[in-house]
């Protein structure tokens, strides 16, 4: 009796997804963090030409037991790989190649995560150093609160399903909620914690260079800027990398600096393997 009761018991788990674009210069970092935290974790390559493919490759290599590898002609398709997670104990944790997760947090938070503390929410938000400077052990940057977080926590027990316009993962489309979920059910560590003692904290180098194939791209648009607009937006994005004059984001600069410009000791998120 114990034993079928216990065959019974739902198995929660976190399946990760890096979804990357020429992204060589820090993820590595980036997925080697965030990946002890997973059960899973999914590598989708978005055409990179820079030295990201090969970095992912070595990943895959060393991790095979626990990585799945994948390339993909637009990062749309990437949401394609989470969909049978709909309606099941499975958390996502979408990871960019920007974002530097603190590793020993990020255990604490799986802890918490395994006991159930978040079973009631939809999605769960943390605390977000936005850099435009890291060295000598110290993230320069900006603190989310105020500046808006950017971690992406998803809850999939909450939805039987996740279809429509989805330009990337995690993004758009049309979550169809179970009973006693919504949108509105988000839990917001960032305004229960402090930096230095929060689970869920994350360098986001969003205004440093992400490739050394655009050394001088500070703050590089994101997908939703690239795609969306039809195509004039195409025309002119077209005849700026023509021009070697990638667009940098505004959207972010308006959400990602606000408050007072802070530094903090990054030494955790860098630990010697």
């Amino acid at each position: 009796m114990a034993l079928g009761a216990a065959a019974k018991q739902k198995v929660t788990r976190i399946v990760g997804i890096v979804l990357v674009k020429n992204e060589d210069r820090f993820v590595r970092q980036a997925v080697e963090n965030a990946l002890p935290a997973c059960d899973e974790m999914l590598l989708v390559d978005n055409g990179s030409t820079d030295g990201t493919a090969p970095v992912l490759q070595e990943i895959y290599a060393s991790y095979a037991d626990k990585v799945r590898l994948h390339s993909i002609a637009h990062p749309g398709e990437s949401h394609d790989f989470l969909k049978p997670h709909a309606g099941s104990d499975t958390w996502v944790f979408a990871v960019d190649g920007d974002e530097i997760y603190d590793p020993a947090g990020l255990l604490q938070f799986r802890q918490m995560v395994l006991n159930g503390d978040f079973q009631s929410h939809w999605m769960v938000l943390g605390n977000v150093l936005h850099c435009e400077k890291i060295d000598a052990n110290r993230a320069c940057g900006w603190m989310s609160p105020p500046s808006r977080s950017i971690t992406k926590f998803y809850n999939f027990a909450a939805i039987e399903s996740w279809g429509g316009d989805t330009p990337e993962r995690l993004h758009g489309g049309s979550p169809v909620f179970r009973p006693g979920f919504s949108e509105s059910l988000k839990r917001r560590l960032e305004l229960e914690y402090a930096w230095e003692s929060s689970p869920l904290r994350c360098l986001h180098t969003c205004f440093m260079p992400r490739s050394t194939a655009d050394a001088t791209v500070e703050s590089r648009e994101n997908i939703m800027e690239t795609y969306r607009g039809g195509l004039t937006n195409h025309i002119k994005r077209t005849l700026r990398r023509l021009l070697c004059k990638p667009e940098e984001s505004r959207w972010k600069r308006e959400r990602y600096m606000r408050g007072e410009r802070v530094c903090v000791d990054a030494s955790p998120f860098f630990k010697t393997r």
